[in-house]
């Protein structure tokens, strides 16, 4: 995406206020981090137990999250080994008890003091350490993901494995063309939790005889994006790197590592790293994860980026930044795993600021094509 000073004409418009998105965080944050992080630690005196482990460890402890909010505690991230701490003797308590500041003004002057102030560094602590991932977003490629399992393949080698995918990328190749679709493509940027702006286009895809993609735009909103602007890059992005193919013909342009076995959702899957093995100038690869099935060996997770990405440019020109994507497939008569899913939440730190862009692109009523 490119640079947020756009010029007249072209998609994208300036960026809006981003101080006034970081206090709407702060003042947030601080709300919640006084009841969730700063006033248990107080109640729990000087016997304190720091809690490590996952959210769900954190709950079964008293511990009370809000699972949709950004700024939610993380465990490990904002104080090293702990993110919470509690008395080993005391009640869990409620939100509401959390934040009442009554509970801790009988507890007499010097205590309360040093609560406060003890309230205060912790806040401070948070905004300081999770704004960066909490309040610009993060899109996340570890959703629906089990344990790894470093072990190699089973019933054949890692070179049998990727021999096999690339055949089976193939024929899902061939298929795809034979097939119609809708793709509902939405792009905001955000400030804070306040989306400021949008592209949003619906478009009916299929393909000709000769396996040239056709598109048909049945809704398009008026851009409103701020601090970016959509680039033809992007537009490639959408179309050719979200709903990522690789095929033998594509493979011998890239590195495969492999890094294991992988439950994800409901399937055995092969987890490999995906970099190109060389740059070509005018020419763009694809660089991350990627997710195989291990019965029909196509893929069925993506997770990573386009690139290169232009972050070093001269005086006058725009820098070209590119979000992190993840994308599911789902499963079309039976046979071919095709794009159903694509989800990005990233920001793209620009030397003017960072600017927080969410994407959202969804793949829906497939049909065969009738006499093809």
């Amino acid at each position: 995406m490119g640079n947020r000073h756009t010029k007249p004409g072209r998609l994208g418009f300036e960026l809006g206020d981003a101080e006034r998105g970081q206090e709407q965080g702060f003042a947030h944050m601080w709300k919640m981090g006084v009841m969730e992080a700063g006033f248990e630690q107080i109640l729990a005196g000087d016997k304190l137990e720091t809690l490590c482990g996952d959210r769900n460890a954190l709950r079964s402890q008293g511990w009370r999250q809000r699972a949709a909010d950004p700024l939610r505690l993380r465990s490990g991230q904002a104080f090293g080994c702990g993110c919470a701490s509690r008395s080993r003797s005391t009640t869990p308590l409620s939100m509401t008890e959390l934040g009442d500041w009554r509970t801790f003004s009988e507890e007499g002057g010097g205590m309360r003091l040093r609560a406060i102030l003890s309230g205060v560094i912790l806040i401070l602590l948070l905004f300081v350490l999770l704004v960066p991932t909490g309040l610009w977003g993060q899109t996340d490629c570890e959703a629906g993901n089990g344990l790894l399992d470093f072990a190699p393949p089973k019933t054949m080698s890692v070179q049998e494995v990727i021999q096999k995918f690339g055949a089976a990328e193939a024929v899902t190749k061939e298929a795809r063309i034979h097939y119609t679709y809708k793709q509902d493509v939405l792009v905001q940027t955000l400030s804070g939790k306040e989306v400021t702006g949008e592209f949003h286009e619906v478009t009916n895809i299929s393909y000709d005889e000769k396996g040239k993609r056709v598109e048909e735009v049945t809704f398009a909103a008026q851009p409103s994006l701020r601090g970016v602007q959509l680039t033809q890059e992007d537009m490639e992005d959408i179309r050719v790197f979200m709903p990522l193919v690789l095929t033998s013909e594509d493979l011998p342009q890239y590195n495969l590592t492999y890094a294991g076995q992988q439950h994800v959702d409901d399937l055995d899957t092969y987890e490999f790293h995906v970099e190109p093995k060389k740059e070509e100038k005018g020419r763009r690869y694809f660089q991350g994860r990627i997710w195989v099935d291990a019965q029909d060996f196509q893929m069925v997770k993506v997770c990573g980026k386009s690139g290169p990405e232009k972050v070093q440019v001269k005086k006058h020109q725009e820098p070209d930044l590119r979000p992190t994507f993840v994308t599911y497939r789902q499963q079309v008569d039976g046979r071919y795993w095709l794009p159903a899913y694509t989800r990005s939440d990233d920001t793209l730190r620009f030397k003017s600021g960072p600017v927080h862009v969410r994407e959202t692109i969804k793949y829906s009523g497939y049909k065969r094509a009738s006499g093809r």
